[in-house]
């Protein structure tokens, strides 16, 4: 049975005990912002599949819109994401409002997680400070799901989120978290359309004319794969003509740095707005 708690103490003290309750010599944690899709299942079943104890986190995070009419666009279902979870064998789960994380807000927090310039290019460019408020609650939410003892916390992320991902990894390193970092594979639609909360947004036409995201993405791979010329220019040229779709940006980049690259191994980022809705994508360039 998924256990839903809505404070810091009330997650910590569930915590404590399950985990001395199993032994447990590790806790998997899948931080969201709820609006769960099947993608999030497949992160909680490698969650499951590693650790004793699995815990998510719901928690539609403020400091990662610049819009308000966006954050409160953000779809929200607690029931359908408890019934995910407790599909998945997640054992706690933390579903606090914004005053139990930030008291105080907008005025607070004071004190935040810069993402450097790592949080200031692609995605972040588009969405200032957005990547700081990721910094910021991923390193709220490792601390808050802290296992202490000799039980390691282990986060699983989704590759679809390949900057944020990065990003996390980076401060990770550069801050001396004690957790692992667990990356998943994108989970996509039938049609190639990498699953997302805000596909829920999209109409019927849009869904369609969204898979011309996927589509320019493994036209890449392959042609970085026979080595032919990537020809970014009438990729993006590709995008831009499908109906309502707006590219913001068609990159590769080096998985470390973020910065263009023309070497492979390499990584391959997307974003546009296809109606009102902006979707990311980006797929793996592999070496010969």
């Amino acid at each position: 049975m998924t256990v839903l708690t809505r404070t810091i103490a009330e997650l910590r003290s569930a915590l404590t005990r399950l985990v001395a309750e199993r032994e447990a010599h590790s806790v998997g944690l899948v931080p969201t912002m709820g609006a769960l899709h099947q993608g999030h299942a497949a992160i909680m079943r490698a969650a499951r599949a590693d650790n004793p104890v699995v815990c998510a986190s719901l928690f539609v995070n403020p400091l990662q819109f610049e819009s308000p009419l966006d954050l409160e666009l953000y779809p929200r279902d607690l029931d359908a994401d408890m019934a995910l979870c407790e599909a998945e064998g997640v054992d706690l789960v933390l579903a606090p409002e914004v005053e139990e994380m930030y008291p105080n807000h907008p005025d607070s927090p004071i004190v935040r997680v810069t993402s450097g310039h790592m949080g200031q290019i692609l995605e972040g460019a588009s969405r200032p400070g957005h990547f700081d408020g990721v910094a910021t609650v991923v390193s709220k939410l490792f601390n808050i799901f802290d296992p202490e003892g000799p039980a390691r916390l282990k986060a699983y992320f989704g590759q679809k989120d390949a900057q944020q991902l990065m990003i996390v990894s980076r401060m990770v390193a550069d801050l001396d978290f004690p957790v692992t970092i667990v990356p998943v594979p994108t989970q996509r639609e039938e049609s190639g359309l990498a699953l997302s909360s805000r596909n829920l947004l999209l109409t019927e036409e849009h869904r369609r004319a969204a898979t011309a995201l996927s589509s320019a993405l493994f036209e890449l791979r392959d042609r970085a794969a026979h080595g032919a010329d990537w020809d970014l220019s009438g990729l993006r040229r590709q995008v831009r003509e499908a109906p309502d779709v707006i590219l913001d940006y068609l990159e590769v980049v080096d998985p470390g740095t973020l910065l263009p690259t023309e070497s492979l191994p390499a990584l391959a980022l997307i974003a546009a707005y296809v109606g009102s809705v902006r979707l990311i994508d980006n797929i793996e360039l592999p070496a010969h």
